[in-house]
């Protein structure tokens, strides 16, 4: 139990292991999924080709859309790709590395299907039983050309019933056996292939591409983590910000109502030297700092929609030697510029 728990906080360290935990699940409930999948081959002409392509790629697909759902990244990706552009400028490298990033990630699960399926050779058998000459494939002391009464037509509705052991009776004539290890090899062969050409695409873009464009990739990647730490950042802001409101506002209210209302005489608690008072107070005040001056609904309807349509650039002041955060930071120069007016809100609540 105790290796379950620090394998979960390992992958709620950060977003990255997260989602590498979220594609290694995915993967091996592929595995899973098609073992206990049921696999039924139609055993008709017109649709085995159908069915045994469909099952061999169709839940990829479905793994990889849910790939893209369960990524939290593919949501910060469309809301850089669609922001305005506001003060800060969109970096196209930055948007394509996030795309390949999640892509990656959400490949593993499909590629896993497939291999699995191709290994086993199930659906390729029923997909292709049909082009396999079963002429070469004759049980012994039987030829086609001293049975002229064997149609092309009997040949095919035999040869598709070749994944279907119960209703194959063709035996006298085409050895089943002969041909279910001749196409589950051949499966076994286009998986084994597969899986070599996945490794080495991998092993191209994890060990070649750094040697040609480490600069640009670790510009790309350090944006990108950027915009993630940002957006999290800010939830983490708003949270503590609706927090202090709520509170805030609660405590007005209730001192509100507690000076409309008539006094009782009765016994009121002694308070020692004061030091419930000054923690109240104490609270109070970190609670007003949380505001961050911001404390009325329209002025915080005003953040946020600037925040959507304006976002401020990158350019960070920095502080002067006297105290006066006047100067900035622009294009790796530092400017001196005046103190920005500072707004002012009046409560409302």
């Amino acid at each position: 139990m105790d290796k379950f728990r620090m394998m979960f906080q390992f992958l709620q360290s950060n977003q990255e292991s997260f989602m590498n935990g979220i594609c290694g699940i995915m993967a091996l409930a592929a595995a899973q999924l098609y073992s206990a999948f049921e696999f039924t081959c139609p055993c008709l002409p017109e649709h085995n080709y159908a069915y045994g392509i469909g099952v061999l790629l169709v839940p990829p697909v479905w793994f990889f859309m849910l790939g893209f759902v369960l990524n939290n990244n593919v949501s910060m990706l469309a809301e850089e790709w669609r922001r305005p552009l506001g003060k800060r400028g969109k970096d196209p490298t930055v948007l394509r590395y996030m795309f390949v990033s999640v892509s990656q990630r959400a490949l593993i699960a499909p590629v896993v299907w497939i291999s699995v399926t191709l290994m086993d050779g199930k659906s390729f058998l029923c997909a292709y039983s049909l082009d396999l000459d079963g002429r070469g494939f004759t049980s012994p002391g039987f030829s086609f050309e001293n049975n002229a009464s064997v149609s092309q037509e009997d040949l095919t509705r035999m040869m598709a019933k070749i994944p279907c052991k119960e209703i194959y009776d063709g035996g006298h004539m085409v050895v089943r056996e002969a041909v279910t290890r001749y196409l589950r090899c051949v499966s076994q062969a286009f998986g084994w292939l597969f899986l070599l050409l996945i490794t080495l695409a991998a092993f191209m873009i994890r060990a070649i591409r750094p040697c040609f464009t480490q600069a640009a990739f670790l510009k790309t990647k350090y944006w990108s983590h950027y915009i993630d730490i940002e957006r999290k950042m800010f939830d983490e802001t708003c949270t503590e910000h609706a927090k202090s409101f709520a509170k805030v506002c609660i405590q007005q209210y209730f001192e509100s109502i507690s000076g409309e209302l008539p006094s009782h005489h009765g016994h009121r608690p002694h308070r020692g030297d004061g030091d419930d008072d000054s923690d109240d107070e104490e609270k109070h005040l970190s609670d007003e700092d949380k505001l961050l001056g911001i404390r009325a609904q329209d002025d915080m309807n005003r953040v946020l929609w600037n925040w959507h349509t304006c976002k401020p650039p990158l350019s960070l002041r920095r502080d002067s030697p006297d105290g006066d955060p006047g100067n900035e930071h622009v294009n790796g120069s530092v400017h001196y510029v005046q103190m920005k007016e500072m707004a002012e809100y009046t409560s409302t609540v």
